[in-house]
């Protein structure tokens, strides 16, 4: 019962739940340690609506239903029990969930000690939270019996109220916000060095990264180090394809150099040592948080132009991308925008004969950048040749403006732009097969709302003029 008495027992079942919804599959796969602060804060947020919804209940005056004390005590050991169970079952299918997105992006599986991880990072996470609530109403109540002896008590209470509002902001945002991204990132960049430690350097020396490469294979982190060692290579797509070349992958990480313009100005003389504008295809793919690229997108462009590729990604943030989204946004726009830039300054002097075809990508956090790294006023005159933005999760700019110009009639979560012409919209239902060929624009996009685009692998495929056909219709890797 003391913990009854404590905390709210309706808070409690809506924080389970909440609990629970945070552990549902999202769409790039989660840390143990992070999907606990994650459930952590979803659990506090649920507890204050429910404290919320009691206070608002008595506030309003409505009875409580009349119960003896044992039916009473009898009710609330059975909501913690529901909320034991809620929370024990959500962890468990919660493995399964992150287990089912690891598959699909071959990475590891999550451990036995996972689930308890992810359980002790929340339940801490919500506790600190809570005394962080409980100070913030001590210091309103405070303040409200000082002022109150001045002024009526509602007044006091919204002194009592801004009051605590204006401490909290000040010190969150002026010292501990800034000491705690701090401390993050300082402890993933350790991280990502230590990591990055196990991963070898080319051996060919002329590649990127490799002994003759501009860019130091001391400085690239562990998400540059897979992007540029763990891609397919000439031999692997020759099997499949019947002819390849070495695909080009250029990767720039935050340690390269001390400025994002410095970093893109790298990236440009890195492409053009090795030849990448000598390609058929230059994908410019600005990268999750920490530097993930996403090899279900890259690895397919590879294999369906033989290796004809140079692909070039800059790393902006040492973060997850829900905490950079927060911290290294801006760091992350002006990465995406000088990275474009200068690569694009260069190609727009190449003849048009001569030049490879631009194209853009970017997954989750780097589909937003990715949005946000141009204007279209300054490609007018020369457009790129297109786009793949895979569910930017704050649905802003380029993407929210098409979906509210739709055509009439076409949902907003599968949407229909201008009949298709230069804008396309996909999803796990489709959306983008079957389609007319593009309109005459030289700019075209291809958007997903709701999960990147992977290219499946099975048997039976044809070859189309763009690459590997299913018999369903779907774009595809032959077997």
């Amino acid at each position: 019962m003391r913990l009854v008495n404590t905390f709210s027992i309706l808070g409690l079942l809506i924080g389970s739940i909440c609990f629970a919804l945070s552990l549902t599959p999202s769409l790039v796969p989660r840390s143990d340690f992070m999907q606990g602060i994650l459930a952590g804060v979803a659990f506090f947020v649920g507890y204050v609506f429910g404290v919320i919804l009691s206070w608002l209940w008595k506030y309003l005056g409505i009875p409580n239903l009349a119960v003896s004390p044992w039916q009473r005590r009898l009710f609330d050991r059975s909501v913690l029990a529901v909320c034991l169970l809620v929370i024990l079952l959500s962890l468990w299918q919660g493995v399964r969930w992150q287990n089912s997105i690891r598959a699909l992006m071959s990475m590891e599986r999550v451990g036995s000690v996972g689930p308890i991880t992810v359980a002790m990072t929340a339940l801490f996470m919500f506790l600190v939270l809570w005394c962080l609530g409980k100070g913030f109403q001590r210091i309103v109540l405070l303040v409200t019996r000082y002022v109150e002896q001045h002024v009526p008590e509602r007044v006091a209470m919204l002194v009592g109220v801004l009051a605590a509002v204006l401490l909290y902001w000040a010190v969150f945002n002026g010292v501990l916000l800034k000491a705690g991204l701090y401390v993050i990132s300082s402890t993933y960049q350790r991280l990502d060095n230590s990591y990055a430690q196990s991963i070898p350097p080319p051996a060919d020396p002329n590649l990127p990264g490799g002994a003759n490469s501009l860019i130091k294979w001391d400085d690239i982190g562990n998400q540059g180090r897979r992007f540029l060692t763990l891609g397919p290579t000439e031999e692997q797509i020759q099997e499949v394809a019947g002819s390849a070349i070495q695909p080009i992958r250029v990767f720039v990480g935050l340690d390269s150099a001390s400025t994002p313009i410095k970093r893109a100005q790298l990236a440009l003389e890195e492409l053009k040592r090795v030849g990448a504008f000598r390609r058929e295809i230059l994908l410019v793919a600005t990268p999750t948080g920490a530097g993930w690229v996403d090899p279900g997108a890259v690895n397919s462009l590879e294999f369906l132009y033989r290796g004809d590729t140079a692909i070039v990604a800059a790393q902006y943030s040492y973060l997850p991308s829900p905490i950079a989204l927060v911290a290294d946004d801006l760091e992350g726009i002006e990465s995406a925008r000088v990275l474009f830039k200068v690569v694009y300054d260069y190609w727009a002097e190449l003849p048009e004969n001569e030049r490879p075809r631009v194209y853009l990508f970017g997954l989750s956090l780097g589909a937003q950048l990715s949005e946000d790294s141009f204007d279209f006023y300054d490609i007018i005159d020369d457009p790129i040749d297109g786009a793949l933005w895979a569910g930017p999760p704050l649905g802003v700019g380029i993407w929210s403006r098409i979906v509210r110009n739709r055509d009439p009639g076409t949902p907003a979560w599968l949407p229909e732009f201008k009949g298709g012409e230069v804008v396309r919209f996909g999803n796990q239902y489709g959306g983008y097969i079957g389609r007319e060929p593009w309109g005459s624009s030289g700019l075209r996009f291809f958007s997903m709302p709701v999960i990147p685009l992977y290219f499946s692998v099975c048997a039976g495929c044809w070859k189309g003029p763009t690459g590997w056909i299913s018999p369903e219709g779907r774009m595809c890797l032959q077997t």
